[in-house]
């Protein structure tokens, strides 16, 4: 309904200018707001105090006027001026009744735009090094990236989901020192078990298979065990993709699913490293000193130059993003957002001047990051930390297999990323009204359950004549709940432009208490036909939001529970 009354308020203001009221060059960016006290009406706007200067008027005159200038509309009930100036919007029955048969109507669509026109959007996410099982961690960023991806699809772009594999490095090696060392019959108790040496379960079950001779397969790269302890470099190969489709499992399981596999290796295997270092180089951004090559970070914001390939000759980590970003520019990627932990902070401002200094035409501020921190496990009231099968973390199998997709994704993504996040397992298993999804989730099985006492007490429902009798409906609650399922669309696209899947699950929970009050203090299935039809009409309308918010969240909306 914001659009609509926008409208009506632009309409407004070019009658104001027509009569000399406002300035004929005037074009203000006029903001409808939801009121927080529906005391105060359903929405208000604050454009009679943005333009009492140019006007020369007080802001509550001038809205006077805006008011008088706005157009006879059905949507309106009435206009109230309250405070400095603000005008506040009391909708009709008409408009709220419009609301739902919008919900109606467009169902599965409902709440989808065309904002972002098709133009092409990626999203990195997850970016897991292969050397054992994706942590909690990876799971609050496969959570949040894939919801955000949702958002974007939602809001008309065209997303391309990447995951980047860290399949180069001493972690690599490490990798495969470990399970070489398995493979040898050592223990991480031995002496000469290597320093850096990985110690979960999963290097035996590797291990294991690696010296049966298995044949193991990744999305783009197939490998089999040569039963060979000394084969390093088959090590290597196997336990990467042996690891890569483990990772892969766990993300399937998880709802997960991805465009593009991209091989951190394959920058340097095409030359794409050392291409974008001379690249630097030729550009007169890079300096040698103390045997180090060093970029002038500092001439793009950074607080002190950093080093880009050391006096061993290797590149230092930030080096090969680079790179790879510079590849996501050629892709035609002009608006990529990489969702990633809190400790990737530090990278940011170095990857964006090394792309600056490219001088490849790439816009300051390119790509655009999401940063979530730390998920802390809880059962019982203490700290889970240890993972039998990873040996120092909590797994996202752990908490799939302890609390089922659904839960496990709702939890991860219900919360701003930036903030710290508690998962609480008792909490998450528990069905209760304390538990969010469950919470949710009710809302949902229970209008379906409605639908079926219908059908078992043999009557029926007409949405059309439902529609036509929203008006017999004069509980405030009913209003309401009319009124937030039309912020819906909203809602989505406001998620989307921020980059805050958060905001679905917030909304969600509010719809959901809305409709468990309404429905614990009104009976639904009346006998008069009007108000029966109406209600049904209502809780559809309800369903049919809390349908597709889930679905933005990647979490089921069960008929039965």
């Amino acid at each position: 309904m914001k659009p609509q009354i926008a409208e009506l308020l632009s309409a407004a203001v070019n009658v104001l200018k027509e009569q000399n009221v406002l300035p004929a060059d005037i074009e203000p960016r006029i903001q409808v707001d939801n009121t927080r006290d529906k005391a105060h009406g359903d929405l208000a706007t604050n454009l009679a105090m943005m333009l009492a200067k140019p006007a020369g008027k007080n802001p509550r005159e001038l809205a006077q006027l805006v008011v008088d200038a706005i157009p006879q509309s059905s949507l309106i009930e009435k206009t109230e001026i309250a405070g400095p100036g603000f005008i506040n919007f009391y909708l009709s029955d008409e408009s709220t009744s419009s609301l739902v048969k919008a919900v109606l109507d467009q169902k599965n669509d409902y709440g989808r735009s065309n904002v972002g026109e098709g133009k092409k959007v990626q999203v990195e996410f997850v970016s897991a090094n292969p050397t054992g099982p994706l942590h909690i961690g990876h799971g609050r960023g496969a959570a949040v990236g894939d919801c955000l991806c949702r958002l974007l699809e939602a809001t008309g772009w065209d997303v391309t989901r990447e995951f980047y594999y860290n399949d180069a490095g001493q972690q690599i090696n490490n990798l495969a020192l470990s399970v070489q060392a398995r493979c040898k019959g050592l223990t991480p108790d031995d002496p000469s078990w290597p320093e850096d040496g990985y110690r979960g379960e999963y290097i035996v079950d590797l291990a294991e298979s690696f010296m049966r001779g298995d044949t193991v397969s990744s999305e783009d790269q197939s490998f089999t065990g040569t039963k060979d302890a000394e084969d390093l470099e088959g090590i290597r190969h196997f336990a990467v993709a042996y690891l890569r489709n483990e990772q892969d499992l766990d993300l399937k399981a998880f709802g997960v699913d991805f465009d593009v596999y991209f091989l951190e290796s394959s920058l340097y295997t095409e030359g794409k490293v050392e291409e974008a270092v001379q690249t630097l180089i030729a550009n007169g951004y890079t300096y040698e000193d103390g045997g180090a090559l060093w970029l002038r970070t500092t001439d793009f914001g950074d607080d002190k130059d950093r080093v880009m390939r050391k006096t061993d000759g290797g590149y230092t980590y930030f080096v090969p993003d680079v790179a790879y970003h510079l590849n996501k520019w050629q892709r035609g990627f002009t608006r990529v957002i990489n969702e990633q932990g809190a400790d990737h902070h530090s990278t940011i401002t170095r990857v964006r001047a090394g792309l600056q200094a490219l001088n490849a035409g790439i816009p300051e501020g390119w790509p655009g990051y999401v940063l979530h921190q730390m998920v802390t496990v809880m059962r019982g009231g203490e700290e889970v930390k240890i993972s039998k099968r990873a040996g120092s973390y909590v797994t996202l199998r752990d908490l799939i297999d302890e609390v089922g997709r659904d839960a496990t994704r709702y939890f991860l993504a219900a919360r701003k990323a930036d903030g710290q996040l508690t998962f609480d397992i008792d909490l998450a298993r528990s069905q209760s009204s304390d538990n969010p999804v469950y919470y949710i989730q009710y809302a949902h099985a229970r209008v379906c359950s409605i639908f079926r006492k219908l059908a078992e007490a043999g009557q029926s429902w007409n949405a059309e004549t439902g529609l036509a009798a929203l008006g017999a409906l004069s509980l405030e609650t009913e209003k309401e709940m009319m009124v937030k399922v039309g912020r819906f669309p909203e809602t989505v696209r406001r998620a989307a432009d921020a980059n805050e899947p958060h905001q679905i699950a917030n909304y969600l929970r509010e719809l959901a208490g809305d409709f468990h009050t309404w429905y614990n203090s009104e009976k639904t299935l009346v006998e008069e036909d009007d108000v029966r039809n109406a209600r049904l009409t209502l809780a559809e309308s309800v369903r049919q939001v809390l349908h597709n918010g889930l679905y933005l969240l990647g979490v089921s909306a069960p008929e039965e529970m």
